[in-house]
């Protein structure tokens, strides 16, 4: 029997018909989807955020036809966990704006009009002859009013430090670009997978089926005893149930694929690229490291926050200084818009802290512990870059074998039921050897799927581990 027609790097769905060490990578590149974007900006998307979507469009009633190009291009649009990563961008920004404000001139205007009556006897003007009720008289004022800081150092600092945020909230959102591509492709690369595995095991049902009928004429021919047909039958029946099962993955593993890039959930889609195996030319983890240094923007972004909470801690430590402040006003006042007059005032004002010890003092140490903490989770984000970089080259290099010494497990099974099948069919022999070679190759096919798979995930990872996957998956994907 030949090996179903794989065409790619398919790896086998996440459910139980799939191979172990599939299953495992699947989970794996998850939870490093997870990992990657749980430790960013505080305001970033949560872990299965990456894993929805907003949908886009409706059904259109026909099969659609769906290029790994056209699913990347359709998650990065739609992706829940990119979309919220913008809207953190878009909060940062307002934040920037909002620290500014307080260094810039502030001008309200207002008019007012007052009607008013005063008996002058309730304020002890009570004089014989004269009548202490004032009014009714009537006031109009219009006026401007103007307020500047003039000299304020810990306004100054936590607008530097938003403005830190606000980079390392758009940087965020552009590694977040990483993280769906990662993700996308990993739903497509199992959806290919799943498509392998239905013509492996439709091959291998239809090898069953051929033995089963051998065995069938063997029996009715009285060269065969009745447990050749009964061992031939339960094969042909597993392969049935394993067919069920591989063709339930595939639909399960599609409307996971439509959840991460908005497809309708009921529309019917068909993955057009098969992703052919290709080999990586051999890469230098120092090398690559180094290029992960200059690209990696969620490093960056944790660069730029360590860059806020310095400026958070010298706007606390500032907070001992002297303040310059100015205010004014002037408007028109008057009895009648006709009879008025302008009048205005201004002040300077300096304000400077005598006894805030504690105050000032605490919030020093809480920003130093900011402080502590940023540049504690930039050390260890450089490392993880590292380590991302080396599992993913460890990875590449292993399924590369494994792919090689599968691809020859396949050949051999299929050399070795084609010879029991002969042997039975010349009477040499019963049929048990020819429903172990069956089961050997079914398991030669699963391993070799599960390689594939695991091969093109690994280049994938790497990408992303490298910071360019956004731009560059196709090439890792088809090799270099």
């Amino acid at each position: 029997m030949a090996v179903a027609q794989l065409g790619g790097s398919k790896g086998t769905s996440s459910n139980e018909a799939t191979g172990p060490a599939t299953v495992a990578a699947a989970q794996q590149t998850l939870s490093t989807v997870n990992t990657q974007s749980s430790s960013t900006t505080p305001q970033q998307a949560g872990q299965g955020d990456y894993r929805g979507s907003l949908i886009e469009g409706k059904s259109t009633g026909t099969v659609l036809d769906l290029s790994l190009d056209d699913a990347m291009a359709r998650g990065l649009r739609t992706n829940l966990g990119l979309i919220l990563q913008g809207t953190a961008e878009k909060t940062a920004a307002g934040q920037r704006l909002q620290s500014l404000q307080s260094l810039l001139p502030t001008v309200t205007g207002t008019a007012s009009y007052t009607v008013q009556q005063i008996n002058l006897a309730a304020y002890g003007l009570n004089f014989p002859g004269f009548n202490p009720i004032v009014g009714p008289f009537q006031v109009f004022d219009f006026r401007a009013s103007l307020s500047q800081s003039l000299v304020n150092v810990p306004s100054i600092e936590r607008y530097v430090a938003s403005k830190h945020n606000f980079q390392a909230a758009k940087l965020t959102a552009e590694d977040a670009r990483s993280l769906v591509v990662l993700t996308v492709g990993n739903a497509y690369l199992l959806c290919i997978a799943d498509v392998s595995r239905i013509e492996a095991v439709q091959g291998e049902l239809n090898s069953s089926k051929v033995s089963l009928d051998q065995a069938t004429a063997a029996h009715n021919a009285g060269t065969s005893p009745k447990l050749d047909v009964l061992r031939a039958q339960v094969d042909y029946q597993n392969q049935q149930q394993q067919l069920i099962s591989a063709q339930n993955n595939l639909s399960k593993d599609k409307l996971a694929l439509a959840r991460v890039i908005g497809l309708p959930l009921d529309q019917e889609f068909r993955t057009t690229d098969l992703v052919p195996y290709v080999a990586l030319d051999h890469v230098d983890p120092n090398t690559a490291y180094t290029q992960a240094l200059a690209a990696r923007k969620d490093l960056k972004a944790s660069a730029e926050q360590v860059k806020s909470a310095n400026s958070q801690k010298t706007a606390a430590w500032a907070e001992q200084l002297p303040e310059a402040h100015f205010s004014g006003d002037f408007g028109d006042i008057g009895a009648t818009v006709g009879h008025s007059h302008g009048t205005y005032t201004a002040t300077g004002e300096i304000t400077a802290p005598i006894l805030q010890i504690a105050k000032t003092r605490g919030d020093i140490l809480v920003a130093e512990a900011a402080q502590e903490q940023a540049k504690s989770r930039l050390s260890d984000r450089a490392q993880q870059v590292n380590a991302d970089v080396r599992d993913a080259i460890l990875d590449i290099e292993a399924a590369a074998k494994l792919v090689e010494a599968t691809k020859s497990n396949v050949d051999l099974a299929n050399e070795a039921l084609l010879e029991s099948q002969d042997r039975f069919r010349s009477g040499v022999s019963d049929n048990l050897a020819v429903s172990q070679a069956q089961a050997q190759t079914s398991q030669a096919n699963d391993q070799y799927i599960s390689a594939l798979y695991q091969h093109n995930i690994a280049k994938l990872s790497l990408a992303r581990a490298l910071g360019i996957a956004d731009s560059s998956y196709k090439t890792y994907l088809g090799g270099k």
